[in-house]
């Protein structure tokens, strides 16, 4: 888009805004990235898009229809999917606040800027040529009007159905395909070693903690669950499985811990996080504490379900349940 009609563009687009009504957002859950809550997964819908070789466009089939983008986008604004994006080699000019302040990508990040969906004057001042945006978020009318703009419905596809339809939407199918074989046979091959190690039913419980709650998590939280249940097929407890399983997530007072953990722990902290329950007796006399067989992640860089943060975490776990 060229600058000299950055202005017209300006003007036209805050005053549809401003005579328009807001969208609802959906909202936010204690530890969720980009404010979207998970959902139960369901089929990809999108086939790769096709191209049109004499405008260097391709047609994208997204959950809301056929879109005509760049065939190799250039200046891309990820509102959400921005780690899947960047774990594929995207030309990323503005993302969410939750992505930017992920240690993971902050290198890769530096000179990117931060945006949001409701900041209409800084998406077209960023001149993009494709917009990755979320359902539940707001302007996504006004923003199709400055680029076009894909929308993606947190958690109706699973994560790596996701990841591939990012891949499909960048041109980076095949890559794509081929990091979703190699990443589920060596997380298999990982999860079949754990239970060779400690146990065919060995379980463990991902825990997480806020100023006021604790929290529990099913098998599609991010937080490396998917890799633990999904991947690599470790098995959750009773209790967990019943009350987190079909939510996602389920809230815990310090007393009941115990009774949701499992043989293992991996325990989500955040660097700003109050650790005094840490010392408490209820949180050192579970087993897994006395046992040593806590693994720690941390909370900012684990609450996506992209390629790098898979493989950051991968290592992590591979460490703490082979290395115990």
């Amino acid at each position: 888009m060229k600058k000299v009609l950055m202005p017209a563009l300006l003007m036209f687009v805050l005053i549809v805004s401003a005579c328009g009504g807001k969208q609802s957002s959906e909202p936010s859950h204690a530890g969720a990235s980009s404010s979207a809550a998970a959902e139960s997964s369901a089929p990809a819908n999108s086939e790769a898009a096709s191209q049109n070789p004499t405008s260097g466009t391709v047609t994208y089939e997204s959950e809301n229809g056929p879109v005509e983008i760049p065939a190799s986008p250039q200046r891309i604004i990820g509102l959400t999917n921005a780690p899947n994006i960047i774990s594929l080699g995207g030309q990323l000019v503005g993302v969410d606040e939750w992505t930017k302040k992920n240690p993971l990508f902050t290198d890769k990040l530096a000179s990117v800027e931060t945006v949001s969906d409701a900041d209409l004057e800084k998406i077209i001042e960023l001149e993009p040529d494709l917009i990755i945006a979320g359902s539940w978020m707001s302007n996504l009318d006004k923003m199709s009007e400055i680029a076009p703009t894909i929308i993606y419905t947190w958690g109706k596809l699973d994560y790596l159905a996701q990841q591939l339809e990012i891949g499909k939407l960048l041109g980076k199918e095949a890559e794509t395909q081929a990091w979703i074989d190699d990443f589920t046979s060596r997380a298999k091959a990982a999860g079949e070693a754990i239970k060779a190690k400690h146990g065919a039913d060995v379980t463990v419980s991902v825990l997480e903690y806020d100023a006021k709650d604790f929290y529990v998590f099913g098998n599609n939280w991010a937080r490396g669950t998917e890799i633990l249940y999904q991947a690599m097929g470790l098995k959750m407890t009773d209790k967990v499985e019943a009350d987190a399983l079909g939510p996602g997530y389920y809230t815990l007072s310090l007393e009941v811990i115990p009774e949701y953990a499992g043989d293992f722990i991996v325990l989500s902290k955040s660097s700003n996080g109050d650790n005094a329950f840490l010392n408490s007796e209820t949180w050192k006399n579970i087993p897994a504490v006395k046992d040593g067989k806590v693994i720690e992640i941390d909370t900012e860089a684990s609450s996506y379900s992209d390629p790098t943060t898979l493989e950051y975490l991968l290592d992590i776990f591979k460490q703490g349940f082979l290395e115990n």
